[in-house]
């Protein structure tokens, strides 16, 4: 059954925490983890997984935590799952820099193509929803 990981579960979850805690406010992650109730761990990494891809700021300090560097209208879902992701297509042979030469079913697969038209509607559905969308 085709899923999004707890992982980018929670990254939204975050990134809606952070675009309602907008201005002066950092939120961070022990606070996002508390608040949702899930591992503190997981939301520190996912807090720094979205500072690296841009998404989010890092404050360090006494009142430091996390703010979003975009305004929520320009942060796609597509954006908050790939910062979180390396691998999140409907098959393995659809990964990023996967070589389909190690399946077996390769010259006789019937799917592949056809799900490969799924997987960029996925994707296009989750580039034109936007954070806004599903505060």
């Amino acid at each position: 059954m085709l899923k999004l990981s707890k992982k980018a579960e929670y990254a939204f979850m975050a990134a809606i925490y952070l675009a309602s805690h907008s201005g002066n406010e950092y939120p961070t992650a022990k606070e996002i983890a508390d608040n949702y109730n899930i591992p503190f761990q997981l939301v520190a990494k996912i807090l720094q997984n979205l500072a690296k891809s841009n998404i989010a700021i890092s404050f360090q300090g006494v009142k430091g935590g996390y703010k979003l560097n975009k305004n929520p209208e320009e942060i796609s879902l597509i954006d908050i799952i790939r910062a979180v992701e390396t691998k999140y297509k409907l098959t393995e042979c659809m990964q990023e820099n996967e070589d389909t030469s190690n399946c077996t079913l390769v010259d006789c697969c019937k799917i592949r193509d056809p799900l490969v038209e799924i997987q960029r509607k996925i994707d296009s559905m989750f580039q034109e929803t936007s954070l806004k969308q599903i505060l």
